[in-house]
């Protein structure tokens, strides 16, 4: 009975039996509760994570070293300060940011330069110039000799990914002291003592806003502003600040508090910069001061730290007296806390805010940046930009590029103001042009089109267009290798007569221009007056699947089909496909692919990407020499004149094209330094009505004259292998006493056997010797009539009787 009373009192029947079940569904909620809270907690960690390494990748511009004996005049090198946003003073040294020129030297107050997380600090630099436009020294401060001075790379693009946030990464170690004893005086000054929340600071908060019957005062600690700019919106409700509240806890759970703190400082809001927000000190430094976060004094970061309360409000480019007065408040509590004397405020609060405007680019480099995307999402791996924190370094020179869009732009305007009916298309006229550097591939301009805003297509890389006759390069080629069956030589001769061929399309009777025929005449002859008839019978004589191979192996990708029509550049290639295929001629037949990046860094400084330096070998260097040999004498003789009427007196060698119905205009050609291609045409199709020279090769003639300068760069080297030989050119065969000769180059050993007139002895045969240059008459000009003596490229005396006039 007593064990029964025990049990009856143990399990009370009625209203007290029930409360297990609700103390069981108590602790089921409250454990669900803290499940939910802790997966809440775990993925705001990996947002926070995954927001704190989404970085803007910024794509500069090939950077620029003065080093001693290199390439520079202080004019040069002031343009390209004054462009990357240097000051000039006169008064006083530089400083950072800043450069003088004094007595002739040039003294430049380096900035510090940060890429990734690779940092360079600044340096004061002294620059002396000789009189050949070269530098003489560098040295810094103390006289130390500096083997380069790097300067700022131009900025020409950022990718910031899908919140259009502008903001540069900076480790908490390299941010000023005085930054973060301002950050903390005003923003939170019991940071390090209270955890997420800091009640004292919310009563405090609360009872000056219901004294002044507004809210005048924010309670929000560090912490909460930092979850509240990744993770939520500004809006001014309860429900938001409860949300603020619970993931600033959260964020103190999971990180220290040096890591909150680097991340506040790096993810800020602090303004505009039109489209793109400003976020973090480190870019701000850089948007208001033109300089590092390193670098900046107290007065600046005053400023800076002033403007999170309101970046509207206190804009300094907008506002900059109420940002004054904003710096000097933030100024006068770092004093009450001890961070100055009373000098030091005195001395802070009377300096002048000196807000700079960042440089902003004047070249419009779109369609290349299009371009260098498409480069990285196809290599291996594939890159995509958008908030992944990289620097590229691209190929593209700013100064090249903005002659290359002027030279367009202003080309364009003079045919429509020369030729009027160009204008009144349905469509506008358009251009493209585009620059190589021969060596290496890299494109240093790129210009697709008359504007990108009206349209994205960029005919430079995309748009395929018949090449005409600047194909023709690539089929003298192909006829000049010395594997071709039968073998040609720049003499052979060829007959500029009426040609008919049957073709599954019907009879094919390609004409000359001119609608005139000359009869015989050598190749050379024919490639330099852009005769049709002569190459379309070369073309069947060397075989349109060698032009094929030879043109893939000079880089054209688009498809060719081994007809007859090949020959005379009916199948469309691009611009920048052909231009390539002219700078492996340039490069004595080493082909480098175009390439638009140098170099990909990840966040770290770490290289991700560095361009394969192809330079393969596709055609022997004498094989490269004939060809350009030709193509000089197009500038000299042919349709190329034009580059030397506007003024250009260098090495060139270059050839037009123009198509059928003339809807498209063509002018490709180069130097040992720079290859450059210009098409002009319309996107539909219509007609443009003029050739090659005279639509495209005024442009081109302009920026190459802006580009190297009047009297160009170095010459064409005169490469081992190749021979010079008088020939009879009626004939092609040498030529003996009583023929008249002219000289002309050839593949050694190539040359005719047989002679015209009486062969000469051996006591009376000339000393050819293979490293015999070409015959330069003037800068850059090309003349079969007179035979080189020298290896220096110094033409002889005459020997033997000159061609009679101009072939």
């Amino acid at each position: 009975m007593r064990d029964r009373g025990r049990a009856r009192r143990r399990f009370p029947p009625g209203r007290n039996g029930r409360k297990g079940p609700w103390l069981a569904l108590l602790a089921a909620a409250m454990l669900a509760t803290g499940a939910g809270y802790l997966a809440f907690e775990a993925r705001v960690a990996r947002e926070f994570e995954r927001l704190d390494t989404l970085l803007p990748t910024r794509i500069v511009a090939r950077p620029w070293t003065l080093r001693p004996g290199g390439i520079a005049t202080p004019g040069r090198a002031i343009d390209y300060l004054e462009r990357v946003g240097y000051r000039r003073v006169s008064s006083r040294t530089p400083d950072s940011g800043e450069f003088s020129l004094r007595r002739g030297e040039l003294i430049v107050g380096r900035r510090a330069l940060r890429l990734g997380d690779l940092f360079d600090s600044g340096v004061r630099a002294h620059v002396r110039f000789r009189r050949d436009g070269r530098v003489s020294s560098i040295r810094d401060d103390e006289g130390g000799h500096l083997a380069g001075l790097l300067l700022d790379p131009e900025a020409i693009g950022t990718a910031h990914g899908d919140r259009n946030r502008d903001r540069v990464a900076v480790p908490l170690e390299q941010v000023p002291d005085h930054l973060i004893d301002a950050l903390l005086t005003v923003e939170d000054r019991r940071f390090h003592e209270h955890g997420a929340l800091d009640p004292r600071r919310i009563a405090g908060a609360a009872l000056s806003n219901l004294r002044q019957g507004r809210v005048a005062e924010g309670g929000s600690t560090i912490t909460q502003q930092l979850a509240r700019t990744l993770f939520l919106s500004t809006d001014r409700t309860v429900f938001r600040k409860l949300r603020e509240a619970v993931t600033a806890v959260a964020l103190e759970r999971r990180f220290s508090k040096h890591r909150l703190l680097e991340a506040y400082v790096n993810h800020i809001y602090l303004g505009q910069n039109g489209g793109d927000a400003i976020h973090g000190f480190g870019r701000a430094a850089q948007f208001f001061f033109d300089r590092d976060i390193t670098e900046l004094t107290l007065g600046q970061s005053a400023l800076l730290v002033g403007i999170i309360r309101g970046p509207s409000l206190y804009s300094p480019h907008r506002h900059p007296e109420r940002a004054r007065a904003r710096r000097d408040v933030v100024l006068r509590q770092m004093h009450a806390l001890g961070h100055m004397d009373d000098d030091r405020l005195e001395n802070e609060l009377g300096a002048a805010v000196d807000i700079r405007r960042p440089a902003t680019p004047d070249i419009d480099a779109r369609w290349y940046m299009d371009f260098l995307r498409r480069e990285l999402s196809a290599g291996e791996p594939g890159l995509e930009l958008n908030g992944s924190g990289f620097t590229v370094v691209s190929s593209l020179s700013p100064e090249l590029q903005r002659i290359a869009e002027r030279s367009v732009s202003d080309g364009l305007a003079r045919l429509e103001r020369l030729h009027p009916r160009l204008g009144e298309q349905r469509r506008p006229l358009q251009a493209a042009l585009v620059a190589l550097d021969p060596s290496t591939g890299e494109v240093l301009a790129m210009v697709g089109g008359r504007s990108y805003g009206a349209s994205q297509f960029n005919r430079a890389t995309d748009a395929r267009r018949q090449p005409g006759s600047a194909f023709k390069p690539l089929v003298a080629l192909a006829a000049l290798d010395p594997r071709a069956n039968p073998p040609f030589t720049l003499a052979s001769v060829l007959r500029d007569e009426p040609l008919m061929l049957d073709t599954p399309t019907g009879p094919w009777r390609p004409s000359n221009a001119d609608r005139a025929f000359l009869g015989p005449i050598n190749l050379r002859d024919a490639l330099v007056g852009s005769r049709n008839v002569p190459f379309a019978r070369l073309g069947l004589a060397v075989g349109p699947e060698r032009i094929v191979e030879t043109a893939r192996r000079v880089g054209i990708e688009s498809p060719l089909a081994p007809y007859p029509s090949l020959a005379l550049g009916a199948f469309e290639v691009t611009l920048l496909e052909l231009t390539g295929a002219y700078a492996v001629l340039a490069t004595e037949g080493r082909r480098a692919s175009p390439r638009a990046v140098q170099v990909v860094l990840d966040r770290l400084g770490r290289i991700i990407r560095e361009p394969i330096r192809t330079g393969e070998r596709v055609i022997t260097p004498a094989e490269a020499y004939l060809v350009t040999s030709a193509l000089r004498g197009v500038v000299e003789e042919g349709t190329g004149r034009g580059v030397r009427e506007a003024g250009y007196r260098g090495p060139v060698a270059a050839k037009s094209g123009t198509t059928n119905g003339s809807r498209d205009a063509w002018f490709v050609g180069y130097t040992p330094e720079v290859a450059v291609g210009v098409w002009v045409g319309f996107d539909d199709g219509a007609r443009v009505g003029l050739p090659g020279s005279r639509a495209a090769l005024p442009i081109f003639a302009d920026f190459l004259i802006q580009a190297v300068g009047p009297a160009g760069g170095r010459d064409f080297r005169f490469p081992e292998g190749v021979e010079w030989v008088d020939i009879e050119p009626a004939t092609g065969r040498r030529a003996g006493w009583g023929c008249r000769g002219e000289p002309e180059l050839f593949l050694a050993g190539t040359a005719p056997d047989s002679w015209c007139g009486y062969r000469p002895g051996p006591w009376r045969r000339r000393s050819l010797a293979p490293s015999s240059p070409a015959t330069i008459d003037g800068p850059g000009s090309f003349s079969r009539g007179r035979v080189p003596d020298r290896a220096d490229g110094r033409g002889g005396p005459d020997e033997g009787p000159r061609a009679a006039g101009t072939r």
